[in-house]
């Protein structure tokens, strides 16, 4: 059984098909990359895998231990519950609050105490609270921001701010995350260094990684497998090798060298 599985996955907005009959696998312990032209849909369709959009058509199935569940048209909060959490295209930090507390923030789920025992502040409170800082700073020097943790989020340069969104994701304890063009408005050492930390992440935390990115070099090195976007359909899968031979991935997206 299959972490993931999407069959005929829809998406409409009034005339407009922006997702048309997506069907796709991922499973456990995997990194798939999702590539394809600008506007071939690949954000709308994390964003019906992830709650943010209502699915028009289609079923989209997570593997919750013995059995499958229906998330489709989900509410996030609860996508997040079953252990799919995400980064976005464009970063989504709570920049007023320091770089520890977005961690710890995103730790909300697993809180094991109640509004009383935060109120009166008991010892239940105290414990809760020192579990998830431990946590949050271990997540932080993973990523190499362990030094920032009582800096504003809004003040840390770009790419450090790129590595809290995806701690802060990991904070969540998913199965499976989605990853947003990560290495967006990164340099190439910074994008080598994403690279390499993705794929410790995946065997350290043993999850699984979907991730949508335009940096053909981080997605040939790293993704095990790839699905291939065009214009809301999808056109092929494969593994690297098989799709930089592809004609239509060629013709459409990546040209005659990859």
């Amino acid at each position: 059984m299959a972490l993931l599985t999407v069959k005929n996955l829809t998406k409409n907005f009034g005339g407009l098909c922006a997702n048309s009959n997506i069907s796709m696998e991922v499973a456990s312990n995997e990194l798939v990359g999702l590539i394809g032209p600008n506007g071939a849909g690949k954000t709308t369709l994390f964003n019906m895998l992830t709650g943010v959009y209502e699915p028009s058509g289609g079923t989209i199935l997570l593997n919750n231990g013995d059995h499958e569940v229906s998330i489709g048209g989900m509410k996030p909060y609860k996508v997040t519950a079953m252990g799919i959490a995400r980064t976005f295209q464009n970063i989504r930090l709570f920049k007023g609050l320091s770089v520890l507390e977005n961690v710890k923030i995103a730790m909300h789920k697993d809180v094991h105490y109640h509004l009383a025992q935060a109120i009166f502040r008991t010892p239940k409170f105290y414990q809760e609270e020192a579990r998830m800082e431990k946590q949050a700073r271990e997540l932080l020097s993973i990523m190499k921001l362990d030094q920032k943790s009582g800096e504003l989020a809004d003040n840390l340069p770009y790419g450090e701010q790129r590595r809290l969104e995806i701690a802060r994701a990991l904070a969540t304890n998913p199965k499976l995350l989605f990853l947003d063009e990560p290495a967006a408005g990164m340099n190439p050492q910074e994008t080598a260094e994403l690279t390499e930390l993705i794929r410790f992440i995946k065997e350290r935390f043993q999850i699984s990684i979907v991730l949508i990115e335009h940096d053909m070099s981080l997605v040939m090195n790293l993704c095990e497998r790839i699905y291939v976007l065009d214009y809301g359909k999808m056109i092929a899968k494969g593994t690297p090798s098989e799709i930089a031979v592809n004609q239509k991935v060629i013709d459409s997206y990546l040209g005659e060298e990859v």
